[in-house]
């Protein structure tokens, strides 16, 4: 009887696939829990990308399939983005390619890059399809622990030097899912060096490049240092409250956006003209994710608050929309969750160690939650006076 390949029979369910389990428990029940467990924006599209998408489709009426790569315009649209944004320069025709949004890309990317047995550093913890793309190109996954002391940032010098010597790919997340962190221009500039010195492609994924708090963390890309052996993944996901739409893209060396474009046209028939037409206007406009960012500034310091007053550390993160509160040692952040789960509180949040892999019996995650700051701000006034009574009972 066929049951699936190697690869997928070790596979282990992806982390929010449980957690949707447990909200549909509590559904069954009649209670409609608030959810902080995914990080998928409740937020509209703003109206006016909508409705740049419904023109567009009486437009494109009689077009064919998209263009693999993406439209020029789409490409272009990236290009002049990126210029106001991050003043790098980027050629739309070699530089640019679009993706039909991050998960995609990142899970295909090292079939582009690596034979059978080569590593790729990961961030642990980190976003699954880093691991799960390299396990499916016949990679081997190395770990780098995420620890509050170093700011969340990984340490490169500490990987093994026959590691380093087949290590193809290293994965970057600034700023940060799980921790919120961001990175320094400095440690962008410490991460191009290294990874000349040890011929190896540095992908940086930057979905949440424009989730920032304060202007002091106001985040930098990689691009910044260097396009050569680089590249930079991007999505209006989180951007503009586009999850839905599927699109994204990725951009950097000349070279090796020719190789993804080789991958990709053997993948996908890319993206429909007006979901490209959409995300044009929204990289056209700032205003509505200056709001977005308001917004999640308050959700931010109701719940970091909260935590607060019941005695745990301050845990405020510098971007994303992702609280990654650290408990007591004598708490397990599964405990929490499960405590949090209760008809009572009906709070739906994401234990840490599900983001982490445990590696020689030691999960960096085992006492952190998650919560994705998606509910409204009302939800998260009510929540927090919940997850104070929690903890106090626990």
């Amino acid at each position: 009887m066929i049951t699936g390949n190697s690869i997928v029979r070790d596979l282990a369910s992806f982390a929010f696939d449980d957690i949707d389990d447990m909200i549909q428990v509590l559904k069954k029940q009649g209670i409609a829990p608030i959810d902080f467990g995914i990080g998928d924006p409740k937020e509209p599209t703003p109206e006016f990308i909508r409705k740049a998408a419904k023109e567009s489709i009486d437009n494109n009426a009689s077009r064919g399939y998209p263009i693999y790569n993406g439209t020029f315009e789409y490409r272009y649209a990236i290009s002049k983005w990126n210029k106001k944004r991050f003043n790098v320069v980027l050629d739309p025709e070699k530089e640019i390619c679009a993706a039909i949004g991050a998960k995609e890309i990142i899970f295909n990317l090292p079939n582009a890059f690596i034979e059978p047995e080569d590593y790729v550093i990961i961030p642990n913890p980190g976003y699954p399809p880093y691991m799960k793309g390299t396990l499916f190109a016949r990679g081997i996954p190395y770990f780098l622990d995420l620890n509050s002391s170093n700011n969340f940032l990984p340490d490169f010098n500490s990987i093994p030097q026959d590691v380093l010597k087949k290590t193809k790919i290293i994965w970057l997340n600034y700023p940060n899912n799980p921790t919120g962190a961001v990175a320094p221009l400095d440690f962008y500039k410490a991460i191009v060096e290294f990874a000349k010195k040890h011929d190896i492609l540095v992908v940086s994924d930057e979905c949440y490049s424009e989730l920032y708090f304060e202007e002091t963390n106001r985040t930098h890309s990689i691009l910044e240092v260097t396009k050569e052996g680089v590249l930079c993944v991007n999505s209006l996901s989180k951007r503009s409250c586009m999850t839905g739409w599927r699109i994204g893209w990725i951009c950097g060396d000349e070279k090796l956006i020719t190789a993804v474009k080789k991958l990709k046209t053997n993948i996908d028939s890319g993206i429909p003209y007006f979901i490209q037409d959409a995300a044009i206007a929204a990289l056209a406009d700032e205003k509505h994710v200056e709001e977005h960012r308001a917004k999640l500034l308050l959700k931010r310091d109701i719940i970091v608050n909260a935590f607060k007053k019941a005695g745990l550390n301050d845990c405020t993160p510098k971007g994303t929309f992702y609280i990654w509160q650290k408990l007591p040692e004598s708490i397990k952040g599964l405990d929490l969750c499960k405590k949090l789960l209760e008809p009572k509180y009906a709070i739906v949040l994401s234990p840490g160690a599900w983001l982490a892999e445990t590696i020689n019996g030691v999960n960096p995650a085992q006492n952190y939650v998650r919560m994705a700051l998606v509910p409204t701000v009302e939800e998260c006034k009510i929540a927090a006076e919940k997850i104070i009574h929690a903890i106090s009972s626990l």
